[in-house]
């Protein structure tokens, strides 16, 4: 059978290289399907020999998309390493730029990389399933959309000097206070953001009660969640210990950061670079969990922000209090944890403690090992150093939040495929379901692979000879 090759425009709406494979049977039904991520990880060895404070400016560079996560858990992690916890005012800081970096990660993935699925639909034209699209059906949405994306970065500028790659947390601290003037200017347009966020809000809510007939056959997967959460199980993106729950929302263990290798571990697969995190106790494939928004909002039990918590009370209803196992939430969740941020950037700018000149501590007792842990937009990011007596760095070990939700991105793919792909008919909406599977999560691929050049995503769909039937790729 000879080989058919359809090509979809625009540039795919994930941020890194992917490539799919269905195998079908003799029937034209799904054998299985299979999220190929192949490209190379290095970072983490050629880190080795740099130094601790080096790391900060170093580790954004592994991401243009979520450059703040990696920079403020590799300051964390820094932290630890060198005996220097930070003033409570640096702490403040640090949180705040990453309620930046939430608000502007999660508005654009849901307003301009999943929004053309769920605005436009999943069988539109792919000609017009993209930003453009969005932009000439509702082009006051689309401005709003720019500018809550332009609000979170804002305030990572602000605080960092640049919108990408911020130099701002080092070991110990953040080497600038806060100004008065950045401060009027994230509070004045706060308000603003608020009420996109909201609008958001509604077209999720709008969107999933006219589908749910989709939602509740798209990739419904059991599995465990795992997140960072306060002390009374409330949200935490910047600091907490690690909750890991069961399918069923029952705790399995709470244990601090610095602990994670006593409880996590990475399986791996020949079809994939990308690893395999599992619950140790459990094993694998027994041990799988999810993070990210879906993940976090089924660790907790409430939020500390009114508005947010108002409509985590509502998403936790859908499946009557129980954890949410559909993956098309994803959504809804992202846009729950982007009200959250919003409503913590005024909590944190309120605290009379942000405005105080204490910024950094210059006491060390220097450890040799250490964990930073954050709660990037994608799920929990792990960064782990261990260096030498100079601070010179010997090993280096990161788990990105992509690679923690890598069984349930190949599982969803896999799931997703069997359940619209039914017969030799196989149309592009039908594939495009396939990749929004993946989109769902969020992933970011350069980070969890660090890929170098193009990343395109591919689905090739072959028969049970193995012949490719038809290919879709993005380039």
């Amino acid at each position: 059978m000879g080989t058919q090759k359809i090509t979809i425009e625009p540039v795919t709406r994930i941020e890194g290289h992917a490539k799919i494979t269905i195998n079908l049977n003799d029937n034209g039904t799904v054998d299985h399907a299979y999220l190929h991520v192949n490209e190379f990880r290095g970072f983490e060895k050629f880190c080795e020999g740099r130094m601790v404070f080096e790391m900060p400016t170093i580790t954004p560079r592994i991401c243009g998309i979520c450059p703040v996560s990696h920079h403020l858990a590799s300051a964390k992690a820094g932290d630890v390493v060198m005996g220097s916890p930070p003033p409570r005012t640096a702490s403040l800081l640090r949180e705040l730029m990453h309620m930046g970096q939430t608000i502007q990660s999660h508005g654009m993935h849901f307003f301009e990389l999943a929004g053309p699925d769920l605005l436009l639909g999943f069988d539109a034209d792919p000609a017009v399933r993209n930003v453009i699209g969005l932009i000439q059906a509702n082009p006051d949405l689309a401005v709003k959309a720019v500018q809550l994306r332009k609000y979170g970065q804002e305030i990572i500028r602000l605080l960092g000097g640049r919108r990408i790659h911020p130099v701002f947390a080092i070991p110990g601290g953040v080497n600038k206070a806060l100004e008065a003037g950045a401060r009027d200017t994230m509070l004045q347009n706060l308000d603003d953001a608020i009420a996109t966020i909201n609008v958001g809000l509604d077209i999720m809510k709008d969107w999933a009660a006219k589908n749910q007939e989709d939602i509740n056959k798209f990739a419904v997967l059991q599995s465990g969640y795992l997140g960072l959460v306060s002390p009374k199980n409330e949200l935490e993106l910047y600091d907490g210990e690690i909750r890991l729950v069961d399918s069923a929302g029952k705790q399995l263990e709470r244990f601090n950061d610095q602990d994670y290798l006593d409880y996590i571990a990475e399986h791996v697969e020949n079809w994939s670079y990308l690893k395999f995190p599992y619950y140790k106790k459990l094993g694998y494939p027994n041990g799988v969990y999810r993070v990210g928004p879906l993940g976090r909002l089924n660790t907790i039990d409430s939020i500390d922000t009114p508005l947010a918590n108002e409509e985590f009370k509502a998403y936790k209803q859908i499946n009557n209090g129980n954890p949410i196992e559909q993956t098309l939430y994803f959504h809804y969740a992202r846009l729950i944890e982007t009200l959250y941020a919003a409503e913590k950037v005024r909590v944190l700018l309120d605290d009379p403690d942000i405005m105080k000149k204490d910024i950094m501590n210059t006491k060390q007792d220097f450890k040799g090992e250490g964990v930073g842990v954050i709660e990037a937009p994608r799920g929990t990011l792990i960064h782990h150093y261990k260096a030498n007596e100079n601070g010179q760095l010997t090993k280096v070990n990161l788990i990105v939040a992509t690679g923690h939700n890598n069984w349930a991105m190949s599982t969803a793919v896999d799931s997703v495929a069997k359940t619209y792909i039914t017969g030799p008919e196989i149309t592009e909406g039908i594939l495009n379901r396939v990749e929004a599977a993946v989109r769902a999560h969020d992933p970011c691929l350069s980070c969890s692979t660090h890929a170098v050049g193009q990343m395109p995503i591919i689905i090739d769909v072959q028969d049970h000879h193995g012949n490719i039937i038809n290919t879709i790729t993005r380039d």
